[in-house]
């Protein structure tokens, strides 16, 4: 019996010793540990070796990288725009007494009051160009530029593009320093962007976010909406400023915020480079902007309940009135039809249609897909030419 319980102790002895061993140099091997241990995703880049005062080196992650860079690139081609406009005012006197009117009627009547407003823009070409926002530059008498450098100088416009809410300015100072555009299309939700522009007119300011959606529309600012959206913060003052990359390349110009206050509150919009630039292109090429147009009052329709969602769900622009001899009357479009593509391309509702019949060249004919009674067939339309929005 002694020799059985001696051989149990060593054995036992043994076996400790063995399990702190390997519980000391190599946990893992435990099936303990295994269950404990936790999968992480590590930096596929070694950390940086920092060294100390005593002669060892400690490891500390990459430090974030700085935008200044980008700002220092762009901040140059974003110019302050001060605008003046003269307004008439009306006084009224308070009696139509005569003797009242001898000596004060001079007091009263029709007055003109000059008023002063400011906004931001970008320097598009070193031979003078500026793009910024229709209504920063909307009715203005006067339009001076701020540069970063100190310089103040006057500007013209050259067109205005009211249904985009954009406006090009010329200046005869040639070798300015012009912004870079970036490829169209190129924005996406979670980049890195700069707002830069003259918020409240305390001066340049460049603020940081990233795109927080793209192809925003149904917003009720402009007739052609496609916005970029951003938590940059964007103020008053900062419309018509440049919306860029990490790069500092131009991807959109600010133009809108959504605020109950008047302050940024992380949702403001930017119009994409692609429109923008398309827009400057036609400004300075023929004096404004020609789309293509096909004389229908449209409207969103829900499907669902029409008695037309069997044969087209989901998508289809409805025809609520027809302009008078215009390219849809012509080609036989009635009232009440559910148009369901142009030229091909499937349109889901207002603002894809118009946007879809804008791009189309004014004089060419495309096929138009319409549904009636619940029967679909095609027509050919003849686009014509958008009539320039009455300024009331």
């Amino acid at each position: 019996m002694r020799r059985l319980w001696l051989i149990f102790a060593q054995t036992a002895t043994v076996c400790l010793a063995v399990l702190f061993v390997v519980s000391t140099l190599r946990p893992d091997l435990l099936p303990l540990s295994r269950n404990q241990v936790v999968t992480v995703r590590e930096p596929l880049l070694p950390p940086m070796a920092v060294p100390t005062s005593g002669g060892e080196t400690l490891a500390r992650a990459a430090p974030v990288s700085s935008l200044r860079d980008a700002a220092a690139r762009a901040m140059p081609s974003v110019v302050n725009i001060y605008t003046t406009k003269e307004t008439k005012v009306a006084r009224i006197a308070p009696t139509s007494d005569p003797l009242f009117r001898k000596f004060f009627g001079h007091l009263f009547g029709e007055s003109v009051q000059r008023t002063a407003s400011l906004g931001s823009g970008v320097i598009v070409s070193a031979e003078g160009y500026v793009l910024t926002n229709n209504h920063v530059v909307d009715g203005a008498d006067g339009i001076e530029l701020a540069l970063t450098d100190g310089r103040k100088i006057a500007a013209r416009i050259v067109g205005m593009d009211p249904d985009t809410d954009l406006a090009v300015l010329k200046t005869d100072v040639k070798g300015l320093p012009a912004i870079v555009f970036a490829q169209p299309d190129r924005a996406r939700v979670g980049d890195v962007v700069l707002a830069i522009g003259n918020p409240f007119g305390v001066g340049q300011t460049v603020t940081s976010g990233i795109v927080s959606a793209v192809g925003r529309s149904h917003l009720g600012i402009n007739t052609y909406e496609n916005f970029i959206q951003t938590d940059a913060a964007i103020n008053p003052g900062n419309s018509g400023g440049a919306l860029v990359d990490s790069n500092g390349h131009l991807i959109g110009v600010n133009t809108a915020i959504f605020s109950k206050s008047g302050g940024s509150l992380g949702i403001g919009f930017a119009i994409p480079v692609a429109v923008a630039r398309s827009v400057m292109d036609s400004i300075i090429a023929t004096g404004g902007v020609t789309r293509g147009w096909i004389g229908i009052e449209p409207q969103d329709v829900a499907l669902r309940g029409t008695g037309l969602a069997h044969a087209a769900p989901d998508r289809g622009v409805l025809v609520m009135n027809v302009m008078p001899s215009g390219p849809a009357e012509e080609a036989g479009i009635r009232r009440g039809d559910l148009l369901l593509a142009i030229a091909g391309k499937s349109v889901s509702d207002t603002i894809g249609l118009l946007n879809a019949v804008a791009l189309l060249k004014p004089g060419s004919e495309v096929p138009l897909s319409v549904q009636r009674d619940r029967k679909r067939f095609d027509v050919q339309v003849k686009i014509g030419r958008r009539p320039t929005p009455q300024t009331p």
